[in-house]
């Protein structure tokens, strides 16, 4: 399981349908909180009904969508059509931003992430996050980094650290790179192994779920390269969603397709189709998609 060690906030949902953003101060996990129920292995995820909101704006709305284990499904689609939000709401991060809230169901393995008796902190244990730009934390060591999340769910002998960041670091094919500089700043790393290093932490504590917010748009072509490679050998492991503006990219790494759009500003964004990867780029159901991929708009 992973828990995002970005999100400064969390807190318990406080209702099965609604759902309220959370207070300010971090809630204890119930004791009774069924997620843990879920261990172990890739996990299916699914919207039903889903509209996420800020505040009284409704930015995506209706949506139902199935992602299969053990597979990546892409997340396309103009800018503002709601497809990071989607993503944020699937690990319950979208619900840290200001008047953000959720109505409807996001089921993982058939049990409701927002349900009052599942606490955040818990579900991105379980669906972890790498972001649009590397984030590893500046100052601290390579070794550090990586296991920062394992640090804060207590575990803090020396050998069974070091054992989980060597796994973690192979598993980003970062380790044969590093492994001489281990003490070094993760700052210092390049842009391309700085996002490797962060996938490295996301995976240290065992995630089943991994979001991935356009984790290439500030890499050269070669470190995208390596993280499309790394992405394809993650999926045998783990359930990938990856948000792209690159259909290219799409088309390369993700096994299913989904195209969201909007009718107008301040519309909210909802999902058109959602198929294969294959049947999305050579012969999608909606005008939409096909004018969407071949590049009328967007």
């Amino acid at each position: 399981m992973t828990q995002d060690i970005n999100a400064t906030t969390d807190g318990t949902a406080t209702g099965s349908a609604r759902h309220a953003a959370p207070p300010t101060a971090p809630a204890a996990e119930p004791a009774t909180d069924n997620v843990h129920k879920l261990r172990r292995g890739a996990k299916r995820l699914e919207a039903r009904d889903l509209n996420i909101f800020y505040g009284s704006f409704k930015a995506v709305a209706d949506l139902n969508m199935t992602v299969n284990p053990r597979s990546v499904t892409a997340l396309i689609g103009p800018s503002g059509c709601g497809k990071s939000t989607v993503l944020r709401a699937l690990n319950r991060l979208h619900e840290t931003a200001p008047g953000g809230r959720v109505e409807g169901s996001v089921l993982l393995d058939g049990c409701d992430i927002y349900s009052k008796q599942i606490s955040a902190v818990s579900v991105r244990r379980i669906v972890g996050m790498v972001f649009q730009r590397p984030n590893p934390f500046p100052t601290m060591s390579i070794r550090d980094n990586v296991v920062a999340g394992l640090k804060l769910q207590g575990i803090h002998k020396k050998k069974g650290l070091d054992e989980l960041a060597e796994r973690s670091l192979r598993g980003a094919n970062l380790w044969n790179e590093v492994k001489d500089r281990l003490d070094t700043p993760g700052g210092g790393l390049s842009g391309g192994q700085q996002q490797r290093l962060c996938i490295a932490r996301a995976i240290a504590v065992s995630p089943d779920v991994l979001l991935m917010d356009e984790p290439c748009s500030a890499l050269d072509p070669i470190s995208t390269l390596a993280i499309e490679d790394l992405i394809a050998q993650l999926k045998q492991q783990y359930t990938i969603v990856i948000v792209t503006h690159n259909m290219q990219q799409a088309a390369r790494v993700s096994d299913h397709t989904a195209f969201f759009n909007l009718e107008a500003t301040g519309k909210p964004g909802r999902l058109v189709e959602i198929n294969s990867t294959e049947r999305i780029f050579s012969k999608p159901d909606q005008k939409a998609t096909e004018d969407y991929i071949s590049g009328r708009f967007g």
